[in-house]
Order: structure tokens, then C-alpha cells, then sequence
């Protein structure tokens, strides 16, 4: 068995191989590593861990509720400065980013997918942005320590949805602030939000149904 930290070497040089540092379109300023096309990458995945179910490489696109977020908090930098920021199945980090770039006291960014802790890793250099990285699955735990809550696009899959909602609410029941944002897909608990933005953001067709949408950033109601 390989200890951690090789298998996080490993995690990096797989992301490093398999993507490009390119602008993310719509933001100015931050790049991450994205990949090109998904079929390819995720076959590498398969291919990297011996695993045919492995789960989409998520962290190598930004997704719509993300660019919204990230586009909010470009816009409205008082959402997250100077607090403790928490960035929920983060993916490749765009979240997260944004919130350090806006002056966050301290950035957290949780996912279940060692590809994707490299990938937050790297992107937050490429970026010059202080990011902790956290592989773990948070979503039967207590309240999180943190100011702000961020929840891009975990609203795809019903039993993600079911779990999310919860853990959220317990957040926001301890104080915490919570942004969610997403496209409006099927799982999105309209009634339990608050809009607060919508944004045109350009995706890729590969993951999602058009490749420019609109995504809203929400509050979760008290």
C-alpha cells in the first residue's frame, strides 16, 4: 500500500498530465486546470484507480453554480471577507478561489475525490490564494466551524440533494451564512432558498445540456 503522501503526489502528477491551466471565461483573473474533453479523462480515471465505477472527473470543469458564486463574490466581496469560509464538495477549487480572492479570513475547501484536493491544491497556487484542501465526506457530521457556507452544484443527484439539505440547515441553524449556487437543477429546494443573483455562464456541453445557462445564487432561509 502506498502512504498518503505518494498517493498524493501521485493525484497531482495525474491532474498536471491529464489538464491545462487556462482563464475561466466570464471571471477575470483565475485559471485553473481544466481538461478538454470528459469521455477521455474519465476513462483515465477508470484506467489511474482500477476503478470502472470511478466517479466523474468533476474537478477538471467549472460547472455553472460555481461560476455563479465565484462571479458573486467578485461582485459582492462582503459576503466572505474577513470570515472563515467552508467551500462544500468543492471540486476544482473555483469556489474557494473566489472567496480568498474577496478577502476571506480563512478558506476551507471539502471533497470526497483525492483528484480533486489536487486539483484545489494546484489551482490555489496557480492563483497566489491560501486554500486548506480536506479529503472527507462532511455530510453526517455536526455543524461546520466556519462564518460562510459555499454550495456550488450538488444539487445533480437525488441522494446527494438529500443529504445536502440537512447539513446545510444545521449550518445555518449555528449562524453560519450559506450560498448556494446552481442552474436550477431538478434537486434545487426552490422553497427553501432566497435569490439573490443570476448570472449567464458559459459550461461545457459535455456536462451539462447548453453550453451558456443562467445560474442563481442563492440563500439558504433561516
Amino acid at each position: 500500500m502506498r502512504r498518503w503522501r505518494d498517493v498524493s503526489t501521485s493525484a497531482r502528477a495525474f491532474v498536471l498530465r491529464h489538464t491545462m491551466l487556462r482563464p475561466i471565461a466570464g471571471i477575470d483573473g483565475i485559471r485553473l486546470h481544466q481538461a478538454e474533453e470528459v469521455l477521455p479523462l474519465w476513462h483515465a480515471v477508470q484506467v489511474e484507480t482500477g476503478d470502472p465505477d470511478a466517479p466523474l472527473p468533476f474537478w477538471a470543469f467549472a460547472w455553472g453554480g460555481g461560476l455563479a458564486i465565484a462571479r458573486y463574490l467578485s461582485d459582492h466581496p462582503e459576503a466572505v471577507a474577513g470570515r472563515r469560509v467552508l467551500d462544500l464538495g468543492s471540486g476544482s477549487g473555483l469556489c474557494a478561489i473566489a472567496a480568498g480572492r474577496a478577502g476571506a479570513a480563512t478558506v476551507t475547501a471539502v471533497d470526497v475525490d483525492r483528484f480533486s484536493i489536487a486539483a484545489i491544491g494546484l489551482n490555489a497556487r496557480a492563483n497566489r490564494c491560501r486554500v486548506t484542501a480536506v479529503k472527507r465526506d462532511m455530510l453526517d457530521d455536526d455543524a461546520p466551524d466556519a462564518d460562510v457556507v459555499l454550495a456550488g452544484d450538488t444539487w445533480y443527484e437525488g441522494e446527494l440533494a438529500a443529504r445536502v439539505l440537512p447539513w446545510l440547515e444545521r449550518a445555518r441553524a449555528t449562524g453560519a451564512g450559506v450560498l448556494i449556487g446552481d442552474p436550477g437543477r431538478r434537486y434545487l429546494p426552490s422553497d427553501n432558498l432566497r435569490g439573490l443573483a443570476t448570472y449567464e455562464v458559459r459550461t461545457t456541453t459535455q456536462l451539462e445540456d447548453l453550453a451558456l445557462k443562467h445560474a442563481g445564487v442563492y440563500a439558504l432561509r433561516a
